[in-house]
């Protein structure tokens, strides 16, 4: 996408590629909250961030030019053409036109991993309004204060503390599962920035050394904070979706679109478009 850097911030040229709605509504994601018309906010990669839409340009307000390179760049995943994705999708599964046209311009965002793990940790069996406030209590209660909301409390921070210690969240079983998963990314026994380039199955099966990780959990995470592309998460929503308005269609089959073309079934089967 066209972009440039002016006294407002990241200005992003995209007509088609980059829907605010579609892109943090999707359930990739779980701190970006609406923040005006067609604007969002949240805090992510440890700093406040506003974005929002003008007709066909999309604005990272206050974005210097060193921290759209450095951060928004990536995680917004500026440079791939979602566009071109979403049209070889549907070339491999025509089915998919129908959801491609009602959402066009989801963007698969570069979540930190660990913020990723710990968030659809945090979704097992719950909803999406449920695993936000689980998510914000989280940080209220051990992030860093910014002045706009708080920081995603890391692996370290987590490890040091007992289940019980995470009573204020009120996540219930999800509790040890989190501290499961923050101890062994601390110490190493699961490294997130390695598994970036381990093969998906490998890293599949060491994200399933979790306590409570199970195959959704994974590919969320591979998804969502690796960056995989060929992770397809199924969950009950997918399943109904796979089995009728979508049957037929096989992540194999959608090669390095599959992600892409998970998220338009989920949000278009989730919302009913």
């Amino acid at each position: 996408m066209e972009y440039r850097i002016t006294s407002r911030g990241a200005e992003i040229y995209a007509p088609m590629e980059f829907d605010l709605k579609n892109t943090f509504e999707c359930g990739q994601c779980f701190r970006w909250m609406p923040d005006g018309d067609d604007a969002y906010s949240a805090v992510v990669c440890g700093r406040y961030i506003r974005v929002c839409r003008e007709g066909d340009t999309v604005i990272i307000d206050g974005s210097d030019e060193e921290t759209f390179h450095t951060i928004w760049r990536s995680y917004f995943d500026i440079d791939t053409d979602y566009e071109l994705l979403r049209q070889e999708m549907v070339s491999l599964c025509p089915v998919l036109g129908k959801a491609a046209e009602k959402l066009n311009g989801i963007r698969i965002l570069r979540q930190e991993p660990w913020e990723a793990l710990c968030s659809f940790i945090i979704s097992q069996n719950n909803n999406i309004p449920r695993i936000q406030g689980i998510v914000s209590r989280l940080c209220e209660n051990f992030g860093e204060n910014t002045g706009h909301g708080y920081t995603f409390p890391d692996a370290e921070k987590l490890a040091l503390l007992e289940p019980d210690d995470l009573a204020p969240l009120r996540a219930g079983f999800r509790a040890r599962y989190i501290i499961d998963a923050a101890r062994k990314c601390a110490d190493g026994r699961v490294d997130l920035e390695k598994l970036k380039d381990a093969p998906t199955d490998e890293a599949r099966k060491q994200l399933m050394t979790i306590v409570g990780v199970g195959n959704k959990v994974a590919d969320c995470t591979m998804l969502y904070g690796l960056h995989k592309m060929d992770a397809f998460p199924v969950d009950v929503w997918m399943k109904k979706a796979l089995e009728n308005e979508f049957a037929g269609i096989s992540p194999k089959d959608l090669g390095h679109t599959a992600g892409i073309a998970q998220q338009y079934i989920f949000h278009y089967t989730r919302n009913a478009v």
